[in-house]
Parts: C-alpha cells; structure tokens; sequence
C-alpha cells in the first residue's frame, strides 16, 4: 500500500533532470527556471477561473520578429475551441505569442465558444501589437462550461502590463489545473539557452500531441516542425496516466536563433522526455512511476499496441500502487491485446517484473514477446484511492 514515503517520494527535488531514464546532455547548465530564454517574456493574471485568486490567464511573447515556430495539437476528434481558432487562424510557423487561461476547457462550447478562443487571440494582439494570426490560444479545464470571455479579456489586459523576462513562474502556474506542482526549466548549453513550462496530470494519453508544453529558445532550428514532431514522439507520446486523451492537448515551439547557435542534439528530446515524466509522476493522486518495454515483438505496432494495454491496466496500474509483483497480471494484458493471434502462452521466464514490487519510486518492467525483433516502451503511474476521489469530486 501507498504511504507517507510513497507521497514524499513523488515530489520533485530542486534539480530539473532527476529520472532515471533522462540522460542529462552534456555541459547542461540548470538556470533559474522563473526566467525565460532571452527574447521572451511572459506573465500572469487572476481572472476568477480558478479560486482562491490564484492565476488563471498567462500570456507570453517573443520581441524577436523574427520567430520561427511549430505546433502539436491533440488529435482527438471533439476538439476544443482554441484548438480549431490554431487550427484554422494562426500560422504555426510564426507564433510571436501564446494566450492561456486554466479553470476551463472552452470545450463542447459550440459557435460561441469558438468566438470567444478568437476574440482571447485579437486582445493579446491588440495587447502586443501583433496581428491575430500571430498569437496561439490555448485552455484547460472543466470541459462543456461556457467561457466568461469578459473576465478572461480582463485578465488578458492585466497581464499584459506585467510581462517580463523572469515572468515564467506566473506564467506556468496560469496554466496549471490539478497539479500538485509546476513543471518548468531554463537550461543553458552549447551557447544556447532553452526555457520550457508545461502542466498536466490527469486526462493524459497523447496522440500525436501533449498536455500543455511552451518551449523558447535562442537557438537556430532550421526545421522547428521536424524538430518538435520526433521529440514529442520520443517523450509526450510515450506516456499515459488514465488513457484518456484530452481536447485541449498543445506543444508550442519558439525558436528565434538570436544566439547563432544550432539547438544541441538531444536537448529537445531530453527535455521533453523530463517534463513527460513529470507529468506521469503527478498523475492525480499517483505516487509510483513506471516504464514498461515490450520486445522480440513481431512488429512496431504490435509492440506499442502490447505496451499501452499493459500501461493502462488497472490490474497493473494498482499492482504498482501496493508494490504486488504480480507478473501474472502483465500476461493477461500482453494477451488482451493479442488476442485472436497465435500467441504462445507468456510465462514468468518472459516477463521481469521484480520492480514492481520493490521500494522504489521509478519501477522497470520488462516483458519479452518471442515473435520478432521490435520493441517499444511507455511510460505510466499507479492508480489509487486519491485517483477515484479527485475525479468523483471534479465539478463538484
């Protein structure tokens, strides 16, 4: 069972690279991650969306003009209404800014919801003097809850006059909904510093997408799109807390190359990867992480399809949480997954499950399908009690 260990266990510590499986890149300097890249700014505001006068809308802009960036957008079929205004309006190749409120989603809000994500990108522009294809929008929250536009342009205004280059701590927590804890660095190598701030816990599966992630650098990208893509295939798309893929889900990528540096090989990625992580460790109510890698699998996509049954399992997920070394539950979600095939049966020789039952915080699993030569891995959290409540309790 949990414990007050488990709970201090998954609470971050002071240094952004701490898992086990991110190699920090080599020369990484850890700054203080309240200050963005140079040529950014951000801020924070509260606009009643969330109590207790905690921050809610965060805007953040790069003075560069020029800015090259890329977008990753969920791809679940009802998504929200900032999704289709960066869809449909802003050019992903030239994002100058982002707008964000949290404490709603702006989702399943019809015709007036999608005004009401354009009308957020036409304030911060005015507010920026940018033009509205210009700036993203993004938003979470409650999903199905109209938007009070009017207190949210306000919060859009106030921010805007507090907008500086240390803003990224009230920018980040604008963006946080049932997070236990913010998730943003500044690092500085190769002559290039990268800032990056995201949120996320529950609702988490990704497609070709993520939760909320801002990333900013000085750094020359030549192809920020091909850049972002392979990374947030290598970390965001590796992860699931409940196998749920949300309607809000965004990656943000601004580079402006001011500092004539290429971005350094792997610094994207490992970031990435860290931030991914850290969303699966905050998973609501989670105290336990874990990496489960399927190999000898006789394709990729039989590999990945036996990975995330095993990672979305509740039988695994809440062996995990009682530390129960039941391997036997990893076999019946490997066969799940292949059923009808000519499978033979999995025994315990195939499958390592030591770590789930030990007292660590970041549990390896491994399990060996013998039909082929592929592989693949993701990465997820435990299910317990504090799961159920939280979202027994969401809107109420």
């Amino acid at each position: 069972m949990s414990s007050a260990a488990d709970a201090q266990r998954s609470k971050p510590v002071d240094r952004f690279f701490r898992s086990r499986w991110v190699d920090a890149p080599a020369g990484v300097e850890e700054l203080d991650p309240g200050r963005l890249a140079p040529g950014f700014r951000a801020g924070g505001a509260h606009c009643g969306l969330k109590g207790g006068g905690k921050t809610d809308v965060g805007l953040l802009v790069c003075d560069e003009e020029s800015v090259s960036s890329a977008m990753v957008l969920t791809r679940n079929g009802s998504a929200a209404a900032p999704i289709r205004v960066c869809r449909e309006v802003v050019d992903a190749g030239r994002v100058r800014a982002a707008v964000v409120n949290s404490g709603n989603a702006n989702a399943e809000t019809g015709q007036k919801g999608y005004d009401d994500a354009l009308d957020m990108c036409r304030r911060a522009g005015d507010a920026l003097g940018l033009e509205t294809g210009s700036v993203a929008v993004a938003e979470t929250g409650t999903i199905g809850v109209p938007l009070p536009i009017g207190a949210v342009l306000l919060g859009i205004e106030e921010a805007a006059t507090g907008l500086s280059a240390d803003g990224a701590t009230a920018f980040s927590d604008a963006i946080l909904t049932t997070d236990r804890w913010p998730k943003r660095c500044t690092l500085r190598t190769g002559g290039v510093t990268l800032s990056a701030q995201a949120k996320g816990a529950g609702m988490i599966e990704p497609n070709m997408a993520t939760m909320l992630c801002f990333v900013q650098t000085d750094a020359v990208v030549a192809d920020p799109r091909a850049a972002l893509r392979g990374a947030v295939d290598a970390s965001f798309n590796r992860i699931t807390v409940d196998g749920q893929m949300s309607t809000n889900d965004m990656v943000l990528l601004q580079a402006t190359g001011a500092s004539g540096k290429p971005l350094p090989d792997g610094l994207l990625e490992a970031v990435l990867t860290q931030l991914a992580i850290e969303i699966v460790r905050d998973g609501e109510g989670a105290v336990r992480v874990a990496r489960i890698e399927v190999t000898e699998a006789a394709s990729a996509a039989e590999a990945e399809r036996v990975a995330r049954a095993v990672a979305n399992s509740p039988l695994v997920k809440t062996a995990l949480f009682g530390r129960d070394p039941n391997w036997g539950r990893i076999a019946q979600a490997a066969g799940a997954a292949l059923a009808g095939e000519d499978l033979e049966e999995i025994g315990a020789e195939a499958i390592d499950a030591a770590e789930l039952g030990a007292e660590v915080p970041e549990a390896e699993i491994g399990l060996r399908l013998g039909r082929g030569e592929h592989r693949a891995h993701v990465w997820f959290s435990d299910l317990g009690y504090e799961y159920v409540r939280i979202n027994a309790e969401y809107t109420t």
